[in-house]
């Protein structure tokens, strides 16, 4: 399939292109009334004196940075520009058009006033650049593989898949952390990630908002390149008004990481555009408050499109609880993207929701008629998933626990297991390869785990192994877990 032809491009001075529609006065005072004047010395008729300094009052007749309603006055006339060229907004993302032009389509996506503008015929782009700069004057043009879009350094492969780096950002980071990053780190986030003392020595005005500017900056970055760090940063995000030397050592452990990874890259490409797969998890009451952690990502076949990890709003009662809740706090983004892709003209065949709590899976399937008496109390909207269900618009399937893609936004994994699924986000490695066996999840994830047996025969199968390994190795079940874990008497063989 041959590509589409891609451009990037900046309206310069966007906003005062726009007119201003009410009557809005802006005031100089002092030195700036003279440097108003020698611009235009009419204005000196107009010069008042207010506390014994000068004072020009001029009217707005164009949309000025730094109005509130500036941002909304050149949308509006962007977006009447191209729809007057027959563009139709998307609207489940008002800043996406598309036309039909020449049997394909042309879609203008755009923030604020930087733009991407893709169609197969690259004559198409070129008329469609041309018509913009007879509205707004000349604009910054990149054509080709390679772009840089909103801090986003973006390449066209050959194999039609996607990289996105930004490491300007990254090395920026780096550079203006107050402590120097003199090492790396295998890992972005240690064990201890949750854990919260208050009784830890508080930061400095300087290093706190060196912490909040720090992570607002990590931020951005794991939401457009670098989802192998949304997880920690995320729980930062909940500590930057009450930040402690703890916090500060948990940020540097992430440029320490960074430091080691700047040249990864994401990497996205689609097997079938039709066909989506969401994962979801959740970390119960992994919070100093006792709440849960919800982590979900979505994909085509390559890399994570979209990820999220964030920190559950209410305490749950249950493990199966809090992954309802996880549940529901994921679903509304595969609903938009499902809806965003029909309105580009992209009709979803498959649509898997992957989960690895059986209890949770049956309450979303069932809704109120798989309550007991520990689940009566759940709150009804977290059942609306039930309706996606019954309408057909979503499949919810069982996925194990060792190819829970979700587990890596939901808790600071380490070694192969943190390795294996990173690869996977990051798009090195297909979705597919989740099923390949990795070590024991005992010295990988965070907690007291067992070795647990594998269902999937060929891989950690341990019946086909048998002859093979020490006659003293424990065979452990999940009841055996369940009795020790409710502080019942000492596990027996």
């Amino acid at each position: 399939m041959p590509f589409c032809d891609v451009a990037c491009a900046n309206v310069a001075s966007a906003y005062l292109h726009a007119d201003m529609d009410s009557f809005t006065l802006i005031g100089y005072k002092g030195e700036s009334v003279d440097i108003m004047c020698k611009i235009n010395p009419d204005w000196e008729k107009f010069i008042t004196i207010e506390g014994g300094k000068k004072v020009l009052y001029l009217r707005l007749l164009k949309a000025l940075y730094g109005c509130v309603k500036s941002a909304l006055l050149w949308y509006e006339l962007f977006v009447n520009t191209l729809q007057k060229e027959g563009f139709v907004l998307n609207p489940y993302d008002v800043c996406v058009a598309n036309k039909m032009i020449d049997g394909k389509q042309c879609t203008i996506a755009w923030y604020v006033d930087d733009n991407k503008i893709s169609h197969m015929d690259p004559a198409v782009v070129t008329r469609i650049i041309e018509h913009i700069e007879s509205k707004f004057g000349k604009l910054t043009v990149t054509r080709g593989k390679k772009h840089v879009f909103l801090g986003m350094d973006i390449k066209f492969r050959e194999d039609q898949d996607l990289e996105v780096i930004m490491k300007d950002y990254l090395v920026k980071a780096i550079y203006d952390f107050l402590d120097d990053i003199i090492k790396s780190s295998i890992t972005p986030a240690a064990k201890n990630l949750f854990e919260v003392n208050d009784d830890d020595e508080k930061l400095s005005a300087q290093r706190s908002n060196n912490f909040h500017s720090n992570t607002c900056k990590l931020l951005y970055v794991a939401q457009g390149a670098r989802p192998d760090i949304l997880l920690p940063i995320t729980f930062f995000c909940t500590r930057v008004s009450k930040s402690n030397m703890k916090d500060w050592g948990k940020l540097k452990r992430v440029l320490q990481y960074l430091r080691g990874t700047l040249d990864l890259v994401l990497i996205l490409g689609a097997d079938d555009i039709t066909k989506m797969k969401t994962w979801v998890d959740a970390s119960y009451a992994v919070h100093a408050d006792m709440k849960s952690h919800t982590g979900g990502c979505i994909s085509f076949g390559r890399g994570a499109l979209i990820c999220k990890s964030t920190k559950q709003k209410l305490n749950t009662k249950s493990s199966t609880e809090a992954e309802l809740v996880g549940a529901s706090d994921v679903l509304p983004i595969n609903i938009w993207l499902d809806m965003f892709l029909g309105a580009q003209g992209y009709f979803l065949k498959e649509n898997t929701f992957a989960q690895d709590n059986q209890s949770t899976m049956k309450l979303e399937t069932n809704g109120r008629r798989s309550c007991g008496q520990q689940s009566r109390h759940i709150d009804i909207r977290f059942f609306f998933i039930k309706d996606r269900i019954d309408s057909g618009n979503m499949n919810i399937v069982y996925c194990p626990t060792e190819e829970m893609l979700a587990d890596f936004f939901t808790k600071p994994l380490q070694g192969a297991l943190f390795r294996k699924f990173r690869d996977v986000v990051m798009g090195k490695e297909h979705v597919n390869t989740l099923k390949r066996t990795v070590l024991d999840p005992s010295q990988e994830r965070v907690g007291i785990h067992e070795l647990i047996e594998n269902k999937r025969p060929g891989t950690n199968n341990l019946e086909s192994r048998k002859g093979s390994e020490p006659s003293n190795i424990k065979r452990v079940s999940y009841a055996n877990i369940a009795v020790r874990n409710n502080g019942s008497e000492e596990m027996k063989e």
